[in-house]
C-alpha cells in the first residue's frame, strides 16, 4: 500500500509553558482517533512543540481509505421470491432502494429464517481528501485552560494562531481555519531565523527547522538543557540538583536553548538557602549551583532563548534582576528580624481565613486544641506537648512578615527560620516547618512528633471546616487543595505507621468549630461525607501500591477509621490470596455469606443444633472467634485471616451434610445465625464477599 509521512503544524503566539505537553498529549490521542474512525492505516505518531508551535507528524499514513463493505438485511427469502425462484416486489424494492441489481442480493441465515441481504462495497477515497476535512476538526478539538479568542473570530485557542502548515509527503493538504489558509510555509525562530521558511516535504520539516534554529523534539531540547546546566556548573566548581519540574518548565519556554552562568553578591548567602532559591526558580527559572556539600555557590545558571551572541549583555541583564530581588529579600529578612515571631500571633486577628470560618488566629486557637487532642492520642510525654503546642501558637506568625507577603512560597519555611532567631526551641521550629508538609506528591514528611501532629491538625482542621460549610471539591475545582489535604493525612500515618482514629480526628475537628462559627452541616453529615472523601483518597493510594481492586475494596468495606490499619490488613489480604487453599476458602466463606446475607442474627442457641456437623461446625467457631479476636487485638492480620481459613473443613462438611432451609423455623433460623458468624468473621480484617477467585484478575486503572 503506498503511504506518506503527513505533517500538520499549528503556529502561534507564544503559549504558557504549563498548556504545551497537554497539548501534545491531545494531540496524539485526537488524532489517532479521528485517522482510526476515517479508516486511514498508520504507523508511529509523534508529537513536537515549542512556545510557539504544535506539530504532529504521522509516519506511513496509507494514500487511501480502506474500503468499506457494508451488508444491510432485507426481507426474508420467502416473501423476496416467489415459489418459482422469481424476485417478489419486496426484492425489487429493496435492491432498488440500496442501489444494488435484485441480481446481487445475497442469502444468508439468521437463525432458522433465511434472509436476502445487499452487499455494498464503498472505495476509500484519497488520504488528502479526508485529511482537508479532518485537520479542522482536530485543531479545534485541542482545550486548554484558558483558551482565547482573537479578531472578530469565534475560533477560541490557547493563543491566537499565525500560520498552518498540512503536508502530506510534498501534497498540500489544503483547508482553512482560523481565516487562515493551510499551505508549507512555516516560521523559524522568531529572532534568529531569517524569513518565512519553506517546508518541501514532510520528511524535510527537522532539517528545515533546525536551519530556522528551532528545535522541536521536546526532549531533544530538553536534553540539550540539561548538558548545558551541568557543563556550566562543573566549570565554576559546582553541581546542579535534578528538579524535573523546572527542567520541564524552562524547556517549554524556549526554542533555541542557550545555557549561561551568572554570579551575585557573596554577601547573600548569609540570608536562609530557601530565601536564595525560591526567586531563583520560582520567580526567574534559574537553576541554583551547590557545591559538592550540596551548600550554595553564588552562582545561577539560566536558559537563554537565543543563541551566543550578546551572551555578555544577556547576562549582565538577568544578573541585574536577580541582584534586586536578592537585595529585597535581604531587605525584608532584616525588617522581620527586628520583631519577634510570637508577637505576631496577634495581628493574625486581622488576616481573613475563609470569610464563613473567621480569621487566622481562629484558626491557630483550634490547631491548639487539636493538637492538644492529637498529643494524648499519640502519648507524647510532657516535652513534646509543650512543644507542639507552642509550635501550633506560632504555625501561622509568619503569613504576616514581610517575606512571606512577597514570597507566598516560603510560608512555613519563614516560620521555621524566624521561630530559631527568636530563640525558640528547634523542635517547635522544625514542627513550623514541617506542619505544611507534605505539600505534594513524593514531598517529604514530617519527622519529629510534634511536626505530624501539627500536620494532621492543621489539615483536618481545613477539611472540616470546608466540608461543614458546603465546601467540597467538584470535578477539577479544589481551591482549598481539599483533595491534597487529605491525602497528606493518609500519607503522614500511614508513612509513619500512626494509629488514630479518623473517625474521632473529625469530630475532634468538628468541636473545635462548634458555637465558634454558623455550620451548614451537622456533625455526623460532616463525618459521613469527609469518611466517603477519605475513602476515594486511600482507593487511590492503595492502587499506586499495587493492590488489586477488589482487595481494596473488601479491605475499606470492613472499615478503615485506622487508616493503618487499613494498609497492614490490605496487605494481609493481598499474601492470604496466594495461598494455595485461598480459593477453597473463598468459595466456603461465600456460600456461608450468600445464604445468610438477609439475615440478621449471629446468636446461635446450642440446644437447637442437632446434626453432629453443625455441632462441630458451632464449636470449632467459638474456637476460632476468640483466636481471630486475639489476633485482631495485637494488629495480627494474617494470623486473623489463618485462623479463619482453619474452618473450612468445618463448613465443608456442613454444607455436606446439613439442609438449612428445613421447615422447622427454629431449627433453620439457628443455622443460618451459625453461617452469619461463620461469613461475619472475616470483618475484622475485609469483607471477603467483595473479593473473585483470582489475585490481580482487575486493577484499579
Amino acid at each position: 500500500m503506498h503511504t506518506q509521512d503527513f505533517l500538520l503544524e499549528i503556529g502561534m503566539e507564544e503559549i504558557p509553558a504549563r498548556f504545551l505537553n497537554p497539548a501534545l498529549e491531545q494531540l496524539k490521542e485526537l488524532a489517532a482517533n479521528l485517522l482510526r474512525e476515517n479508516r486511514l492505516s498508520f504507523g508511529e505518531i509523534k508529537t513536537y512543540g515549542t512556545p510557539r508551535r504544535l506539530a504532529l507528524y504521522v509516519h506511513n499514513l496509507a494514500g487511501v481509505q480502506e474500503s468499506l463493505i457494508q451488508e444491510v438485511k432485507g426481507p426474508a427469502v420467502k416473501v423476496a421470491f416467489n415459489p418459482a425462484g422469481e424476485p417478489t416486489r419486496a426484492a425489487l424494492g429493496f435492491a432498488k432502494s440500496q442501489g444494488v441489481d435484485v441480481s446481487q442480493l445475497v442469502v444468508k441465515n439468521l437463525g432458522p429464517v433465511e434472509y436476502v441481504f445487499a452487499v455494498k462495497r464503498q472505495e476509500g477515497r484519497p488520504a488528502t481528501e479526508v485529511l482537508a476535512e479532518l485537520c479542522p476538526s482536530l485543531i479545534a478539538g485541542l482545550h486548554f485552560p484558558k483558551p482565547m479568542r482573537w479578531g472578530a473570530l469565534e475560533v477560541r485557542f490557547a493563543r491566537p494562531i499565525r500560520w498552518l502548515v498540512a503536508l502530506y509527503g510534498d501534497q498540500v493538504i489544503d483547508f482553512s481555519y482560523a481565516g487562515l489558509r493551510s499551505g508549507r510555509i512555516t516560521c523559524g525562530h522568531r529572532f534568529l531565523s531569517q524569513g518565512p521558511l519553506e517546508i518541501p516535504h514532510a520528511g524535510k520539516y527537522f532539517e528545515v527547522m533546525e536551519r530556522g534554529r528551532v528545535v522541536v523534539d521536546i526532549d531533544r531540547r530538553r536534553q540539550m538543557i540539561w548538558n548545558q546546566v551541568q557543563e556550566l556548573a562543573a566549570r565554576v566548581g559546582g553541581q546542579v540538583e535534578t528538579d524535573e519540574e523546572l527542567l520541564t518548565e524552562v524547556t517549554n519556554l524556549v526554542e533555541y536553548p542557550v545555557a549561561l552562568c551568572g554570579s551575585f553578591d557573596e554577601s547573600f548567602l548569609q540570608l536562609p538557602g530557601e530565601v536564595l532559591v525560591t526567586p531563583m526558580r520560582e520567580h526567574q527559572r534559574y537553576f541554583p549551583v551547590r557545591d559538592s556539600e550540596g551548600k550554595l555557590l553564588p552562582r545561577f545558571i539560566a536558559i537563554s532563548n537565543g543563541n551566543e551572541e550578546h551572551l555578555d549583555t544577556v547576562r549582565a541583564g538577568n544578573e541585574k534582576v536577580l541582584r534586586a530581588r536578592l537585595a529585597d529579600a535581604a531587605f525584608f529578612w532584616k525588617d522581620d528580624l527586628a520583631t519577634p515571631l510570637a508577637d505576631r500571633v496577634e495581628a493574625l486577628k486581622k488576616v481573613v481565613w475563609q470569610e464563613s470560618l473567621g480569621t487566622v488566629y481562629d484558626k491557630v486557637e483550634r490547631l491548639i486544641g487539636l493538637s492538644r487532642y492529637l498529643a494524648r492520642a499519640f502519648a507524647a510525654d510532657e516535652k513534646e506537648t509543650e512543644q507542639v503546642l507552642r509550635a501550633a501558637y506560632l504555625a501561622k506568625a509568619d503569613l504576616v512578615t514581610s517575606m512571606v507577603y512577597e514570597f507566598p512560597e516560603l510560608q512555613g519555611v519563614m516560620g521555621r527560620e524566624y521561630a530559631l532567631a527568636s530563640g525558640e526551641d528547634p523542635v517547635v521550629a522544625r514542627a513550623i516547618y514541617e506542619h505544611y508538609l507534605p505539600r505534594f506528591s513524593g514531598d517529604e514528611l514530617p519527622v519529629t512528633t510534634p511536626g505530624r501532629i501539627l500536620s494532621l491538625a492543621d489539615k483536618m482542621d481545613t477539611l472540616v471546616g470546608c466540608f461543614a460549610i458546603g465546601i467540597e471539591p467538584t470535578g477539577s475545582q479544589d481551591p482549598y487543595g481539599l483533595r491534597r489535604q487529605a491525602l497528606g493525612v493518609c500519607h503522614v500515618c500511614l508513612e509513619e505507621e500512626l494509629i488514630l482514629s479518623l473517625r474521632g480526628l473529625i469530630e475532634q475537628a468538628y468541636e473545635q468549630y462548634r458555637g465558634r462559627v454558623e455550620l451548614k452541616l451537622r456533625r455526623e453529615q460532616v463525618i459521613s461525607h469527609l469518611m466517603d472523601f477519605f475513602a476515594q483518597r486511600l482507593k487511590g493510594i492503595f492502587a499506586d501500591r499495587g493492590l488489586s481492586y477488589d482487595t481494596v475494596e473488601a479491605v475499606l468495606a470492613a472499615g478503615f477509621d485506622d487508616l493503618t490499619g487499613a494498609w497492614q490488613r490490605a496487605q494481609a489480604v493481598e499474601i492470604f490470596r496466594d495461598e494455595p487453599h485461598f480459593e477453597a476458602v473463598l468459595t466456603a466463606f461465600t456460600r456461608a455469606h450468600n445464604l445468610s446475607r438477609k439475615h440478621g442474627s449471629t446468636t446461635v442457641d446450642p440446644a437447637a443444633l442437632v446434626h453432629p456437623a453443625e455441632i462441630v461446625l458451632y464449636q470449632k467457631l467459638k474456637e476460632v472467634q476468640e483466636e481471630v479476636a486475639r489476633n485482631l487485638a495485637a494488629r495480627d492480620y494474617r494470623g486473623a485471616l489463618a485462623a479463619m481459613a482453619s474452618l473450612r473443613p468445618g463448613v465443608d462438611q456442613f454444607f455436606d451434610a446439613v439442609m438449612v432451609m428445613v421447615d422447622d423455623e427454629r431449627i433453620r433460623n439457628n443455622r443460618l445465625s451459625l453461617l452469619k458468624g461463620v461469613a461475619t468473621l472475616a470483618l475484622g480484617v475485609a469483607d471477603l464477599s467483595k473479593l473473585v477467585a483470582a489475585p490481580g484478575d482487575k486493577l484499579y486503572t
